[in-house]
């Protein structure tokens, strides 16, 4: 496993030495631990617990959490940092991670209170405990307004009935965050797994990301004591779109992660390989396949690195982490694609992992909304700035 020495945008990505001493961390770490078991993960479709356990004795499961509350006390591009690096070997183990890092550990952590926190987030940080959000429902995905999961108060307690889907680390889950109607305004619980009526169904096989686990979480009158309510009633769309911009963030270095180890793949096989009497990367398409990858990826990590130093938990920028993901996405997709060109019909064998990264890439245009809704998102921003 190589890394470019060349990536000229890298050097405006990191604002601090203790984010340049983040990146060297799991640079190393994702080499010696990730690395080695990716593909047999990969293959049997299943998450690797053990490794969460080593993310938690390294800090990475609470990047975003405070010192004081037992986390990192980074930021944004701390949190980008942790995924562009893992995704290099494996991005299907960090969408697991992002699901418990991200998506529970970040938006539980800054909506819930200090007796939640006391009570849930010193098993998330380790990794004891792994963690879930509950948002896509079967026939509500990209418009959560529409979810169909009620919560009803009953005395001292909620009864919570419904079913989410698509949910990644539901079948492995210990916790979760899950979000329902009470009265018509979307609310944030949080649940254990040992909850009566709850249940989840899975592991899904999937296309890709099979280090990540998928399933359902099934609620049939689940009673939820009152003091799981995170927030306020009705608060949980503004706990929800909050954490929906650090996920695309990240969600944008995955698909970074994945492009830059596939143009490492391509130029090293391109440099080895000869073909009509010369090597292959004398070839004009080549040349194109490698010059056009390049580009991309340059553009993407500015971008990505660019965005992460607006985002902040008590600031808004929707635009910006929209338009991440959305240039993002493709670009994790078309270079894996490129070196899978460049290596023929080996790019197409297990060996060299293109093929797997290229399955990888393809969810990055759909997880943590489609591209279209991001598309959609950008053009009412900025038709709203253009009215003041």
């Amino acid at each position: 496993m190589t890394t470019l020495p060349y990536a000229f945008a890298e050097e405006g990505c990191y604002p601090t030495p203790e984010h340049r001493l983040l990146r060297d961390s799991v640079r190393a770490f994702t080499r010696s631990a990730v690395e080695p078991q990716a593909a047999e993960h990969d293959r049997k479709g299943t998450l690797n617990r053990k490794l969460f356990a080593a993310c938690g004795e390294l800090g990475l499961l609470g990047v975003t959490v405070p010192a004081e509350a037992g986390g990192a006390g980074m930021d944004a591009t701390a949190a980008v940092i942790v995924h562009h690096e893992l995704s290099k070997s494996d991005p299907g183990f960090t969408l697991a991670y992002l699901a418990h890092a991200m998506l529970f550990v970040n938006n539980f952590y800054w909506n819930a209170s200090d007796d939640q926190r006391e009570r849930y987030l010193p098993k998330a940080l380790t990794g004891e405990w792994v963690g879930a959000m509950g948002m896509t429902e079967p026939d509500a995905g990209t418009d959560v307004l529409s979810m169909q999961t009620t919560a009803t108060r009953d005395g001292g307690e909620y009864v919570l009935s419904g079913q989410k889907a698509l949910i990644t680390n539901a079948p492995d889950a210990d916790v979760f965050l899950v979000y329902a109607k009470v009265e018509g305004r979307i609310t944030t619980f949080v649940l254990d797994r040992d909850m009566r009526g709850l249940s989840t169904t899975g592991p899904v096989h999937k296309m890709g990301m099979r280090g990540s686990t998928l399933g359902e979480i099934v609620m049939d009158d689940v009673r939820v004591p009152a003091k799981n309510l995170v927030g306020r009633e009705g608060q949980g769309v503004t706990h929800m779109m909050r954490n929906l911009e650090i996920e695309r963030l990240t969600l944008a270095a995955m698909s970074l992660g994945i492009a830059d180890r596939c143009l490492e793949i391509m130029l090293d096989y391109a440099a080895e390989r000869r073909a009509f009497g010369k090597p292959l990367v004398d070839h004009g398409q080549i040349q194109r396949y490698i010059g056009e990858s390049f580009a991309k990826t340059e553009a993407v990590r500015a971008l990505v690195y660019a965005v992460a130093r607006t985002v902040r938990h008590d600031t808004k920028n929707r635009i910006g982490s929209d338009a991440a993901k959305l240039f993002a996405a493709p670009v994790g997709k078309e270079v894996a694609d490129a070196a899978m060109q460049v290596l023929g019909g080996w790019g197409y064998c297990e060996e060299y992992k293109v093929e797997r990264l290229l399955r990888d890439a393809k969810l990055l245009e759909i997880g943590g909304g489609t591209l279209e809704s991001h598309q959609k998102n950008i053009t009412r921003d900025l038709f709203a700035l253009a009215k003041g």
